[in-house]
């Protein structure tokens, strides 16, 4: 039985297109299967994507070693990408991180400080007063310091980013097949996919790439061990003139004495219905999805409505002087490992391997995701040695 491709990446999302384009770049015979962003996301009875928006963060400086590796070798990649593809998704706006000065019982800044020395990363230590004075638009709580990241770091759009990897897989040969998996099983030494619409491909291996509904029944012949939460963001809008007047706010992760009003917040990012939006997130809860068909709910949803209310709250405390044109809500999902890494191994067939579980900081570092992602299928395991862990990947009965 010949097969009628070398791999098959199932899922066309961050880490999906980032692996189709590393392969295709490599070897002939990819495909990258998965849907395409529905058009209207109440109506949509299909899987999702948490790609569909334009802001997630970037940055260099990360506390695990694993994890800033992810995002410095991702970053380094984006100015090709943008070049090659001829799609911009990254815009430089710096990050900063705030927490409650060093001195007290919370390490936070001090670890972030700590990266970014190991790192080599060139940072400016804010107090009470220079963030007053660099960033006149926030407001933070006394006795905070805060970590400015000017180069490298900013937001992507993850909508533009798999965009640029899917075109670029493309010219290199990669057949994009706008359907959606039901199963992926080894038949006859191949691995063999069958999709929802009724048709069936096989691949000399394949890489399940489809983040949280990496959990939907009988994808897998044994189901990935993945925890899905269901996040809620908030989105204020604000004029343009306010935009260009905010063109300084940087992105921010906020890292709050009470745990529970920690957030991250971008700048004003315009939006493809030609607004400008500050988007805010931060659940102070978990709230867990145990079934695909849970997914599929919760993102028709605009996420729930108390985190909504305690998000305009903090940003009110934040941001004092937002001028809000509108405030809306969308609901978007984090899958959490066991090892809190991604999961990029092979499940118990050696033709069908697994290259999912973000754990909430994976947008900016997915393109080295799948770069190792296609190593894995290349190679039969990760070569590259700069990692700690092994990307081990877990799976249920």
């Amino acid at each position: 039985m010949a097969a009628d491709f070398r791999y098959i990446v199932i899922g066309r999302g961050m880490m999906g297109a980032a692996a189709a384009r590393h392969l295709a770049r490599q070897t002939d015979g990819v495909a990258a299967i998965g849907p395409d962003e529905p058009e209207n996301l109440k109506l949509h009875e299909g899987v999702f994507g948490s790609h569909y928006d334009e802001g997630r963060i970037t940055r260099t400086i990360d506390p695990d070693a694993d994890w800033a590796l992810l995002a410095n070798r991702s970053i380094a990649r984006y100015a090709d990408i943008e070049r090659e593809s001829g799609i911009d998704f990254y815009t430089p706006t710096g990050c900063l991180v705030v927490g409650p000065e060093r001195g007290g019982t919370d390490r936070y800044i001090g670890n972030v400080l700590d990266a970014a020395t190991r790192l080599g990363v060139e940072t400016a230590l804010l107090d009470d007063a220079r963030l007053k004075d660099r960033f006149p638009f926030f407001s933070f709580p006394e006795r905070s310091e805060g970590v400015h990241e000017a180069n490298g770091a900013g937001h992507i759009s993850p909508r533009r980013l798999v965009k640029a990897q899917s075109l670029l897989a493309e010219k290199a040969g990669a057949r994009i097949i706008k359907k959606t998996v039901a199963s992926v099983r080894e038949q006859n030494g191949l691995a063999v996919v069958r999709t929802v619409e009724g048709e069936t491909f096989s691949a000399e291996k394949a890489l399940l790439a489809t983040g949280g509904f990496s959990i939907a029944d009988g994808l897998l012949a044994a189901p990935v061990q993945l925890q899905v939460r269901g996040r809620t963001i908030a989105f204020f809008e604000v004029s343009e003139a306010d935009a260009a007047a905010l063109a300084a706010m940087p992105s921010l992760i906020f890292k709050s004495a009470l745990d529970v009003d920690s957030i991250y917040l971008l700048p004003p990012i315009r939006y493809p219905d030609g607004r400008y939006y500050v988007k805010i997130g931060g659940d102070p809860d978990d709230f867990d999805l145990e079934r695909e068909s849970d997914l599929r709910t919760w993102f028709r949803t605009d996420g729930r409505e108390l985190v909504g209310a305690h998000l305009t709250r903090l940003i009110k405390r934040l941001v004092p002087g937002l001028n809000a044109l509108s405030f809306s809500t969308g609901s978007c999902v984090t899958s959490y490992t066991p090892t809190s890494y991604p999961m990029i191994g092979y499940t118990a067939s050696s033709r069908i391997a697994v290259l999912t579980g973000g754990n909430g900081m994976a947008a900016k570092s997915s393109d080295e995701i799948g770069r190792l992602g296609a190593e894995l299928l290349l190679e039969g395991r990760i070569k590259d040695d700069g990692y700690n862990t092994d990307f081990s990947a877990h799976f249920g009965s």
